[in-house]
């Protein structure tokens, strides 16, 4: 609860409480702001450059091209569907939480994810939910610290799920080349991340009591926040107690934890397609240790700031499998290249057809730049 507290007090549409900001405080602490707003993320980029370098040192040039060329077009396609489809089932599993709050069109959802996806592609700052939420909030009328909570609860209950196919592949894969420290790795870290989401979910309901009495010390903070953010935070309390949610009926429950595993599972099946395409084959478990290692990867660049972090991490995981350079890093592109353009164009078109300016998102990032 003290996590979902601060992500609130950073990002609730700063703009009240950036207007209350001294013009002296914002100019003293701006020129450190916009050093380390730079430093970071090129010391991450060179980073990932180098890393690239190291990973493909070996590539011929020719023969990654030539598969390029010759990649089947069908499996491409299929490819690009089942990107669409692992959203659409996110989609379906959030309307599952949000069910007894408002029953929301799993579509609206799935289009409101990829809207999410697609402004924190453009706009690198981790705002995928907080984009998200405000959208269904602002379009079903609902207060976004709610929806937002709705989407803390998808996460944790996605990372548990991530972290049980962790634990499976390491435990029971039969993964030729993949043995020793990495299998150690994968199931220390899938017990970590097991542990994590559990409890973080465990804290976020025990929390809810506590906000139903003033006196509490998360009540205390939250209603502070809500004093200060004026009439736009009116409620805040109430509106994240709310928000902290599970559905009631059985089957809604059973449909949102099976909706998170069939998520893993198809995005399992990314990496198949894309092999088909250039004419790689692999067995089930490998295409599950290539779906974790880099959704490991994807979290860890994400925290030390370093892009590329499915482009490095799968880059790995092919090495450890064997699959050539050629072949392997056209893999990831399409991977990456497919995911990019449909989360960019059908986002931000959702993002159009909603009346939403992709300039009030721009403002919204400077608002939390100028407030750091």
């Amino acid at each position: 609860m003290l996590s979902f507290v601060n992500l609130v007090r950073r990002t609730e549409f700063l703009s009240v409480i950036c207007q209350k900001l001294e013009p002296k405080l914002h100019s003293t602490k701006s020129g450190y702001g916009s050093i380390f707003r730079w430093i970071f993320p090129t010391f991450g980029a060179a980073l990932a450059i180098a890393a690239l370098f190291w990973l493909y040192q070996d590539l011929d040039l020719e023969q990654f091209l030539s598969a390029i060329a010759a990649a089947e077009l069908v499996w491409l396609f299929v490819l690009a569907g089942t990107i669409l489809l692992e959203q659409l089932t996110r989609g379906w599993k959030w309307r599952q939480i949000l069910f007894d709050l408002k029953p929301v069109s799993s579509v609206r959802l799935f289009a409101a994810i990829l809207a999410g996806y697609g402004v924190a592609i453009l706009i690198p700052l981790g705002i995928s939910p907080l984009v998200r939420s405000w959208i269904i909030a602002r379009l079903e009328g609902l207060r976004w610290a709610c929806v937002l909570v709705t989407t803390a609860i998808e996460r944790f209950l996605d990372g548990v799920v991530f972290a049980l196919f962790a634990a499976l592949v390491a435990m029971f894969g039969q993964v030729p080349n993949v043995e020793g420290d990495v299998r150690t790795g994968l199931a220390v870290a899938g017990g970590l991340n097991l542990l994590l989401f559990s409890v973080s979910l465990y804290l976020l309901f025990v929390g809810r009591s506590p906000l139903s009495r003033e006196d509490t010390r998360i009540s205390r903070g939250i209603d502070w926040l809500a004093a200060r953010g004026g009439s736009r935070l009116e409620g805040l309390r109430m509106a994240i107690q709310e928000g902290i949610v599970w559905p009631r009926d059985r089957r809604r429950q059973i449909g949102a934890v099976l909706a998170s595993v069939l998520m893993k599972i198809i995005a399992a099946t990314h990496f198949l397609w894309a092999g088909l395409a250039v004419g790689v084959v692999l067995t089930p478990f490998e295409y599950l240790f290539l779906m974790v290692f880099a959704g490991f990867a994807l979290v860890l660049a994400r925290f030390i700031r370093v892009p590329g972090g499915f482009v490095i991490g799968s880059g790995f995981a092919l090495k450890l499998l064997g699959i050539p350079d050629e072949q392997a890093l056209p893999m990831i592109l399409f991977n990456h290249i497919l995911s990019v353009f449909l989360m960019v164009g059908i986002g931000l078109l959702f993002l159009w057809r909603s009346g939403v300016d992709i300039r009030e998102t721009r403002h919204t990032k400077a608002q939390v730049d100028a407030s750091t």
